[in-house]
């Protein structure tokens, strides 16, 4: 009895290549020409060049509003960063930025040692200040007459207690006279500035961050909606940060100045006000920007594969038009070969 014998597929192979027979599965020269069959399921596209500048012309609505967005995160952080750097010594500009100033020249002393001279004020005839004004990293404080005369180091997390930094500054025995309800608001001052100082500082760094992250959202709006969520955060902790320290400041002013008897006065400071809500409102309106983004406005990636054809700007000069980009569904720009259809 004869076994069979068997032969290993490239043992075969090389048997029919040194016969010249072609391979198994192979088309024999002649049959076709070496071309595909009309039958064949992967059929090529014919070869199109589109022009150049097409995504560029057809996505530059979306370019314009993102570079708009880039312009306000980047107005935000300039304003916040004045906010941050204010009354933080004494130089044009930065001193007269400050969010609250507590003024002392006409106080009313409760009791005066037997031996006091009197001054230029009552309250330097004390041993305090003038006035004393409140930034986010420290106070300041000066005489009238004189200006500022120094600042207290400048430390993360700063809050003010004029209780503490008055009673540091009398003379012995004498005493000054503040009002009731102060003691009760300093425990809600100390809570508040550290929650303003970490919102305005993670704020500033968030959109100083969406300034160079805002243009990749130009290419696919798959990014949009993440960076939206980030733009959000940014601009809530910016706002958050100024309503807190609007709201608490003008409580602390309420409270200081009370008492009219204590000839105690107190202000709030309008320019670094201006600066952190011009600085909220601007990051505000980059999240707007990019949250409308999301649905509006095509992007390359949207053109591209044939989803929204752009805008109508981008087909102006291209023999076929917006008609046989949309059939086609979308090539990318300079392409020489077609890709196999139902392919991105």
């Amino acid at each position: 009895m004869v076994l069979p014998s068997f032969v290993s597929l490239g043992a075969r192979r090389r048997q029919q290549k040194e016969e010249g027979e072609p391979a198994d599965g192979a088309i024999a020269q002649g049959e076709g020409g070496g071309e595909p069959s009309g039958d064949s399921e992967r059929t090529l596209t014919p070869k199109q060049q589109y022009p150049a500048n097409f995504l560029i012309k057809a996505t530059k609505k979306r370019k314009t509003w993102i570079t708009i967005s880039s312009l306000f995160f980047f107005i935000s952080v300039i304003f916040l960063i004045l906010t941050l750097i204010g009354n933080i010594n004494n130089k044009p500009v930065i001193r007269s930025t400050w969010f609250f100033k507590l003024n002392l020249t006409n106080i009313i002393p409760a009791s005066s040692p037997s031996d006091l001279i009197f001054t230029n004020s009552l309250a330097r005839s004390l041993g305090l200040h003038d006035f004393y004004q409140v930034g986010l990293w420290n106070f300041c404080e000066g005489y009238t007459a004189d200006g500022i005369t120094s600042c207290s180091h400048p430390r993360a997390l700063y809050w003010f207690n004029p209780v503490s930094i008055l009673l540091n500054e009398l003379l012995s025995g004498a005493t000054i006279a503040l009002p009731a309800d102060i003691n009760k608001i300093l425990s809600l001052i100390r809570i508040a500035s550290r929650v303003m100082f970490g919102c305005f500082l993670t704020g500033v760094c968030m959109n100083f961050i969406s300034i160079f992250i805002a243009p990749v959202t130009l290419y696919s709006r798959w990014w949009e909606l993440p960076f939206a969520i980030w733009t959000f955060i940014a601009a809530l902790l910016t706002t958050a940060g100024a309503i807190i320290g609007t709201v608490m400041f003008v409580i602390f002013r309420n409270v200081i100045t009370s008492q009219a008897g204590l000839n105690i006065g107190a202000e709030i400071g309008t320019q670094i006000f201006a600066f952190m809500w011009v600085g909220a409102a601007f990051s505000l309106f980059g999240w707007v920007i990019h949250l409308c983004l999301i649905c509006c406005c095509a992007s390359r990636r949207d053109v591209k594969t044939g989803r929204r054809r752009g805008d109508k700007g981008g087909f102006g000069g291209w023999r076929g038009g917006e008609e046989e980009f949309r059939g086609r569904g979308g090539q990318e720009e300079g392409v020489g070969v077609g890709e196999e259809e139902g392919e991105e």
